[in-house]
């Protein structure tokens, strides 16, 4: 398994409307429910109307399409990382997935996640 790292600071945000999104933007992620709508952005264009910012995030991609029957590459990913006790967060789009890690954790993260996976 391949990972690009996405050479991007990131913020999770949640917001109170997408009217200040720029979505010409290559990474926007935006995911809205009942009652919150959150969006990933590069830190330099988090919209004005931000009600609550995460900021210091890196992101990697898994590089491919994964297909929907595979089971267990997140989980997998994501043990690696609980293991070394790395918060992460992951954001999933129709054909790629995207794990975000603290810019203070993220190369050391980034390494866990590549050698286990080379060697499991």
């Amino acid at each position: 398994m391949k990972f690009t790292s996405l050479d991007l600071d990131f913020s999770i945000c949640k917001i109170k409307d997408t009217s200040d999104v720029d979505f010409s933007l290559p990474f926007v992620f935006l995911s809205k429910t009942d009652d919150e709508i959150s969006l990933v952005c590069e830190s330099a264009h988090v919209p004005t109307n931000a009600i609550a910012i995460e900021p210091n995030w890196k992101g990697f991609r898994i590089d491919g399409s994964l297909d929907f029957t595979l089971v267990g590459v997140i989980a997998n990913i994501t043990k690696v990382l609980a293991d070394a006790e790395i918060s992460v967060f992951v954001v999933s789009t129709y054909n790629t997935d995207y794990i975000f890690l603290k810019s203070n954790d993220f190369d050391r993260g980034l390494d866990l996640v590549t050698k286990t996976t080379k060697n499991g």
